[in-house]
């Protein structure tokens, strides 16, 4: 069984990008949605490969905070560290919920992470508690490809000793997540959040959980 990290192990099916926009927002900034993205998502490729593999969890999360930040020209020199505790008080949290749950799940299954990380997401994992339920963590800066690329996949499954047909994949994202994992022939779970409600389904028959816990019904 694998599982996306950012928006589904540390968030109920909520993005970053959509978590710190939500903060910046609340912070004042009158901003569209559109002019955030495209800050965010430089400030999101500055740190990819960038960082030691070593560094921490709290450390990625200031440094993306204080890029976003800088690129939004904000004047108040601690907003950036403001938006980054209020972000990693949420997502460790919803985190240490979810050691619990990979805690149950790894006494039925081997479970893995596959991730659109930074380089330093075992170390990351380390860090928030979730290593102990892991057989395998693959991150993108490390392997070399992306999802929804094939391959990166391939090195999961490959790590879980399993084959695509016996594993399910629980996401957010269906253009990386479900879209990747269908290509390779594995199940998916779509983790959409209430928040974020959308019609429709990845495949027909599909399951689809609004909050994690929700696997407890479907696999325990």
């Amino acid at each position: 069984m694998l599982f996306d990290f950012g928006g589904t192990l540390d968030a109920n099916g909520i993005a970053w990008k959509e978590r710190f926009f939500r903060l910046y927002r609340d912070e004042g900034l009158g901003l569209s949605s559109e002019q955030f993205d495209r800050v965010f998502y430089t400030a999101d490729d500055a740190l990819v490969g960038t960082i030691p593999s070593t560094f921490s969890f709290r450390g990625t999360v200031g440094r993306l905070a204080q890029g976003v930040a800088d690129g939004l020209g904000v004047q108040d020199p601690m907003l950036g560290e403001r938006i980054a505790k209020r972000f990693l008080d949420e997502a460790l949290e919803r985190l240490g919920a979810s050691a619990q749950l990979l805690d149950e799940l790894s006494q039925r299954y081997r479970l893995g992470i596959v991730s659109n990380f930074y380089g330093n997401l075992a170390t990351v994992c380390d860090e928030v508690g979730l290593s102990p339920f892991l057989t395998v963590v693959v991150d993108s800066t490390q392997v070399g490809c992306l999802k929804p690329d094939p391959q990166i996949f391939r090195v999961a499954l490959a790590g879980l000793k399993a084959e695509p047909a016996e594993t399910v994949f629980v996401g957010d994202s269906v253009p990386r997540d479900m879209a990747g994992a269908r290509e390779v022939g594995m199940a998916h779970i779509w983790l959409m959040s209430e928040t974020l409600r959308k019609s429709g389904v990845c495949c027909p028959n599909d399951p689809v959980i609004h909050t994690l816990d929700g696997l407890r019904e479907l696999l325990l």
